[in-house]
Order: C-alpha cells, then sequence, then structure tokens
C-alpha cells in the first residue's frame, strides 16, 4: 500500500507496553487428538495426539513478531477486548479487511484497514466508536498486522 509506511519499533514510552517473545524457551502443552465440537457433546477421546508448542502455532516469523496488549474496546466486534494480549507481525504488508496496529497522528490504534472509493479508513468493530479517515494529509504508520488474539474466557 503506497500510503502505509512501515517503522521499526523506536525506543519510547509505548514501546515499554510491547513485549518480544522469548524463542530460546519452549513450553510444550498437550493437544488433543480430536476437536471438541462447538455444539452437541460427542464422546470423550482418552488419548493425546502430541505435544504443541504455542510458539510454534503463534508465531511464524520471530525476528518480525512483537506482543501489545490492548486498552479500550473499539474492537470487541473483532473479539478484541480490553487486556487482551495481540500478537502482531510487523513483516507483513497490510491489506484491507486486516486487523492493524497503526501511529496515526502521534496515537496509536488497533483497527481494521478498509479500503473505500473514498481511500483508505481505519475501522472500529464497535458501532460507538467512528472510523478514522486517512487522507494525504494524515501523519499514518502501519507497525504491524494482527494475526492472533489472546484472551481469557
Amino acid at each position: 500500500m503506497d500510503s502505509c509506511r512501515h517503522t521499526a519499533l523506536p525506543a519510547g514510552r509505548w514501546v515499554r507496553a510491547v513485549a518480544r517473545p522469548d524463542f530460546r524457551s519452549r513450553l510444550a502443552v498437550p493437544l488433543a487428538g480430536e476437536s471438541v465440537p462447538a455444539g452437541f457433546p460427542s464422546p470423550a477421546e482418552e488419548y493425546l495426539e502430541k505435544r504443541l508448542d504455542l510458539n510454534e502455532l503463534l508465531v511464524a516469523r520471530p525476528e518480525a513478531t512483537y506482543f501489545v496488549r490492548v486498552s479500550g474496546d473499539s474492537m470487541i466486534g473483532a473479539g478484541i477486548h480490553h487486556g487482551d494480549l495481540l500478537v502482531v507481525d510487523r513483516s507483513l504488508d497490510p491489506k484491507p479487511g486486516n486487523v492493524i496496529i497503526a501511529l496515526v497522528d502521534g496515537e496509536f490504534t488497533v483497527k481494521r484497514l478498509r479500503k473505500t472509493p473514498m481511500g483508505l479508513e481505519l475501522a472500529p468493530e464497535n458501532p460507538e466508536y467512528g472510523v478514522i479517515p486517512l487522507s494525504e494529509e494524515t501523519d499514518f504508520q502501519v507497525w504491524g498486522v494482527v494475526l492472533h488474539v489472546v484472551h481469557k474466557v
């Protein structure tokens, strides 16, 4: 996207809220061999298929991945809630429809990137919030594409 500038993570106040994955440690947890239906119960299988390392599941490009905690509720319609942890890949080119971390006029936000006949915009997933239109005058930087959200149930 022409209007999206990628930047490295600079030092500063916001960066302290970001965490880099630690790939030296491994924690393999058991993975059940069967899917769990969300509808009607099914007979339980009495075995585990293999062990799963969450780094392998959630992080495709360790050198370009960071975690960030969400503040606010503008993305609840996308299943992203206050306090959730986002897994963000800054090496990916953002495409319309992606949820991204962006710096807009000096402020960070997480929104869905949309393309409209008027141009690009950052859209919330909560009707109580307004769309952020992106124009040539907007100071706009993409800090990564959100790939996963981790939250408690």
